[in-house]
């Protein structure tokens, strides 16, 4: 962005703010023109107005009540043209509760303001009464109170009478208000507010004090324009900038793409909005992509601390206690008061997704055996390679913030939106046919390239093919330099299957840490493809790899990566309407976690077994297998104890039953019933199977703590840098 020196106002004048000055003339006051304009993806706009300020002329800013304090909060003077701003003078602005409080509305801005809260406004105030009786009479006096009518009391149902013609009785007229007037002859009156045709409060302020509070309970109070009168000693020209709330500008993007797919034309459009009562007229605006923190902070509106109120120790009063006030209204509102907090924060987001699905692929595959109870990760300790390193660098900002700044001035009506170009370039693409996994649909693709030297703001993004529409995707951010791969559509022509599917694990080395028996081993795999291009052009096609990164990949014509989905990529060519079978041989460095009460006796004799690990490491699996053996021995007997305590515990549900249909003979003897004697045995044999069961789990985990205890014995190996 362009440089700017900026100077402060003169401190000696702050006072000026927020009062009324007098002597102000008829003329209508100028507006210092808006000639620059700065949008930021945060929400706000850097507003910047320049103009001469003649003497002897009134000149303003401007703001919507619902910037103003924005604006007084970041209000500066920019450039060093010599001119002297010794201030702003503004209306003082009204919280709602205090334009009601002054008006003597409830002070609660969620009630609402109805004839009767008017009306008790103006309680001891005087006023002017016009009757609305036949012989109109005009009253002067002061307002002594204003009457509710009592509740109706609950009506008493009437005895139906057979020969009461059946009807509806009329309503009864509806309770007024009573209005108690004291006249300036000291006269007390009485009147019913049917009776009265108007009420005019003789005191000019109060006007006032309800226009205020009108403009503060207004549905458009912080639509409603405001005006920042400069004070300014000097007819030099002079520029202002202020932060306003502004709608966060937008891309959307045009890809032209030549034939090949190999280049393309990148259209950049900025959707902007006018939200204020203003015209542009000529003015530059700059788009810039970044987000500035910016908070909303209260500071036009006056405000008011709140003392404490001390009380005598001996409560006596000036006035009768039960006159005409009361502690509470002593006491005051004691409004809530808080430690004023502020916070400010951005966030975009931004998906696009597809699905698709298509039956009658077959394939024959033979996947590698799964560890029960194991994780497989990429392995720290083998390195295989790095399929990751494919991607270019990262691409790098110049600077926290790129700005775009429109090559014509713009003109654009208040509350109007334009639909801008801010960018074209051109940019390296490819086109390519896309597939998640093998048998799934082709996805028509481009993989994109940042060649401009700006960063891209994210957008939805419009393709073009061979003078056509292609379809439409989503762009994310992208720095310079920075590539992304769009999928806008299906392709129909390019399909590709798995065959068949090898693989085998290597184990290299072990340790024990955490409780875990950690294995690093290759795992080597086949993977024979079959590809089938129906188009009549060379197809490129992209195949995403369910591997690590830490791998090695031969047998693709090329290998790609998408950063973003951080998978990587094998890149096929596809002669036109033909039919071709490749073979992918991978190579890949896995690491797999498993806990010590899922490791099996049959794994660690297994890893016993290599000749690749130390005879020393080997010695120490095979010891600890002999506990993992022993412990499985017991879980066995364990699980064989569980079997036959479910089987007792249903004899005995069985032989309860029994029981209960033979009647019981108690008194003669354990032996008088058989089931008695049968129960008894069985109870005897399930309190025996139970403490055979508790023992077997014991001894379990004991013999899965020494095999433990023999694991810790293997050599802490730290992974490779």
């Amino acid at each position: 962005m362009q440089a700017r020196s900026f100077s402060l106002f003169v401190p000696a004048l702050v006072s000026l703010f927020g009062c009324q000055v007098a002597g102000q003339g008829s003329a209508p006051p100028s507006v210092l023109p808006l000639r620059s304009l700065k949008l930021y993806e945060t929400g706000v706009g850097y507003f910047e107005r320049s103009g001469t300020l003649s003497r002897g002329e009134t000149t303003t800013l401007p703001v919507p009540t619902g910037h103003l304090d924005d604006a007084l909060k970041t209000l500066v003077v920019a450039g060093n043209s010599g001119a002297t701003l010794t201030g702003v003078e503004f209306s003082s602005s009204l919280s709602r509760g205090m334009a009601r409080a002054l008006a003597g509305l409830p002070p609660n801005a969620d009630e609402p303001t109805t004839y009767l809260n008017l009306l008790l406004s103006l309680k001891g105030a005087e006023v002017e009464v016009r009757t609305s009786a036949k012989k109109p009479e005009t009253l002067v006096g002061r307002l002594i109170d204003v009457l509710e009518p009592p509740a109706p009391a609950p009506a008493t149902p009437k005895p139906s009478d057979p020969d009461e013609k059946k009807g509806k009785e009329p309503e009864a007229p509806k309770p007024e208000l009573t209005l108690l007037l004291v006249t300036k002859e000291g006269e007390l009156r009485k009147l019913d507010s049917a009776q009265v045709a108007s009420v005019r409060p003789t005191d000019p302020s109060y006007l006032t004090r309800v226009g205020a509070a009108l403009d503060a309970l207004s549905v458009r109070a912080a639509q409603n324009q405001r005006s920042l009168r400069l004070l300014a000693q000097s007819d030099k020209p002079i520029t202002l900038g202020y932060l306003a709330e502004a709608p966060i500008w937008r891309t959307t993007y045009r890809l032209v793409m030549a034939d090949g797919g190999e280049r393309g034309t990148l259209q950049a459009w900025a959707l902007i909005h006018n939200d204020t009562e203003e015209t542009w007229a000529k003015v530059q605006i700059e788009l810039v992509n970044g987000q500035p923190d910016s908070f909303l902070f209260p500071l036009a509106a006056p405000r008011y601390g709140r003392r404490e109120l001390a009380e005598p120790e001996e409560r006596l009063a000036t006035v009768p206690q039960l006159q005409d006030t009361t502690v509470d209204q002593i006491w005051g509102d004691n409004l809530d008061t808080g430690v004023i907090s502020h916070g400010a924060g951005t966030g975009t987001g931004q998906g696009f997704g597809s699905g698709y699905g298509r039956a009658g692929s077959s394939h024959r595959t033979r996947a590698p055996s799964v560890r029960m109870g194991a994780t497989v990760s990429s392995s720290d300790a083998l390195s295989v390679g790095n399929l990751a390193a494919i991607a270019p660098a990262e691409g790098v900002e110049a600077g926290a913030l790129f700005s775009y700044k429109l090559a014509q001035l713009l003109d654009l009506r208040a509350h109007g939106s334009a639909l801008v170009p801010f960018l074209q370039s051109s940019v390296v693409t490819r086109r390519i046919s896309w597939f998640t996994a093998p048998g799934s649909p082709a996805r028509s693709a481009l993989r994109f390239v940042n060649a401009t030297r700006q960063t891209l703001p994210a957008g939805p993004i419009a393709l073009y093919e061979g003078g056509g529409f292609a379809g439409e995707a989503g762009l994310a951010r992208l720095k310079p330099t920075e590539r992304a791969f769009l999928q806008f559509g299906v392709d129909l022509d390019v399909e590709l299957d798995s065959v068949e599917s090898e693989s085998k694990d290597l184990p290299q080395q072990v340790r024990f840490k955490n409780q875990y028996l950690e294995e690093d081993f290759f795992r080597q795999s086949e993977r024979k493809y079959a590809l089938k291009n129906r188009s009549r052009a060379v197809r490129t096609v992209y195949l995403s790899l369910d591997v690590v990164n830490n791998s090695t990949v031969e047998g693709a014509d090329e290998l790609d990566y998408d950063v973003s989905g951080r998978k990587p990529l094998a890149v096929f060519k596809a002669l036109p309407g033909k039919k071709l079978e490749r073979t992918l041989k991978i190579k890949e460095g896995l690491q797999s976690s498993t806990h010590i009460n899922n490791l099996t006796a049959k794994r660690l004799t297994e890893l016993s077994a290599l000749e690749v690990l130390p005879a020393s490491d080997r010695a120490i699996l095979k010891e600890a297998a002999a506990r993992i053996e022993e412990a499985e021995a017991r879980s066995k007997e364990n699980d064989e104890a569980k079997e036959a305590i479910e089987e007792v515990t249903r004899d005995l549900e069985r032989l309860r039953q029994h029981l209960t249909a033979v009647g019981d003979k108690s008194g003669q003897g354990a032996n008088a019933n058989p089931f008695v004697k049968r129960i008894l045995d069985a109870e005897d044999k399930l309190t025996a199977l139970r403490t055979k069961a508790k023992a077997l789990e014991i001894a379990m985990a004991d013999k899965r703590k020494a095999a433990q205890a023999v694991l810790e014995k293997l050599p802490k190996r730290e992974p490779r840098k």
